[in-house]
């Protein structure tokens, strides 16, 4: 058998997620070949991510090359995903996810609690969800857009453009950077975004049956999977991108049941609509449009409305 190419983005987070799946592939005998590509979003760093298109930005070049049989499998962060996926591509496996929390990493250890109302904190995030969050809850905290790889975003940090940055704990772990963690935020007010903290593992329908089942064999995680079907459900319904500001987050209640908690908050965080609701493991995808129904029906209509007459 030939080597499976595994298509990524030349990142050192993405590195170390392609090479994750090239672990677990490696573990069954299976040999890989990494291959890396550049994509828009790596290519353009001075502008909003919601203001490139909020659609494939990290995700295209690498289907491009799946489409051509330049490569076998792109290895994606699960988050970077869109909704919907272009005719002819589909996901065959989810890694098991790392902790799906927010953090706030700063290089001052001496940070004034950002609870505190009096405090003059200016955080570094690209997140429409994580700005809007703020401020919602934290509104005296002041954001900027800092973007690029964590090593640049870092970097920007201790030159002086923020005091904290604002991200995953998930990237901030995998690249040794935990000591840098100032505070691991509550899932309550920073419910992350759909599929935080899980390595998507993306192929066209190009790829022999029998190599899909086997990479999927290796790689995938059942429970997570059926976490991420339920939380992409409910991202489809809500036609939601890197511009809109949705959060959703899945958590076993039970061995058989699913619990998705999911919302939307208006770009100046004014207004919020969270909702909750549960259902068996094999229910995943209905669960996702329920609460999709369920946060419309309440209110999230006119915020995605007000949401997309901004973005235009």
């Amino acid at each position: 058998m030939k080597p499976i190419r595994i298509g990524t983005r030349g990142s050192k987070l993405a590195l170390y997620q392609a090479n994750h799946v090239a672990d677990l592939l490696s573990l069954q005998g299976l040999e890989y070949e990494i291959v890396t590509i550049d994509t828009k979003g790596d290519k353009i760093l001075d502008v909003s991510i919601s203001k490139i298109g909020s659609k494939g930005v990290f995700t295209e070049e690498l289907e491009d090359q799946l489409k051509s049989g330049a490569i076998d499998i792109a290895v994606h962060s699960a988050k970077d995903l869109p909704s919907r996926l272009p005719d002819g591509f589909e996901i065959i496996a989810f890694t098991e996810r790392e902790k799906v929390n927010d953090v706030i990493i700063s290089h001052k250890k001496d940070l004034p609690d950002f609870t505190d109302s009096q405090s003059r904190l200016v955080f570094g995030t690209s997140s429409t969800r994580r700005v809007a969050t703020l401020l919602h809850y934290y509104p005296h905290i002041k954001t900027t857009e800092v973007r690029g790889n964590l090593q640049t975003r870092i970097s920007k940090m201790e030159n002086g453009a923020c005091d904290a940055l604002l991200l995953a704990y998930a990237g901030v772990h995998r690249m040794g950077y935990d000591h840098m963690i100032i505070k691991e935020l509550p899932l309550e007010t920073f419910t992350p975004a759909v599929g935080q903290g899980s390595i998507a593992v993306e192929a066209s329908d190009r790829l022999a049956p029998d190599l899909r089942k086997e990479i999927t064999r290796v790689v995938h995680h059942p429970a997570t999977g059926y976490c991420l079907e339920a939380e992409r459900s409910f991202l489809k319904v809500l036609e939601g991108g890197c511009s809109i500001p949705v959060f959703a987050l899945a958590q076993f209640s039970s061995d058989t049941k699913i619990t998705l908690k999911g919302g939307i908050i208006s770009l100046d965080g004014k207004k919020i609509i969270s909702e909750q609701v549960s259902d068996s493991l094999e229910e995943a995808r209905s669960i996702g449009q329920a609460l999709a129904e369920s946060v419309l029906a309440k209110g999230g209509d006119s915020i995605l409305k007000e949401i997309r007459k901004h973005i235009k």
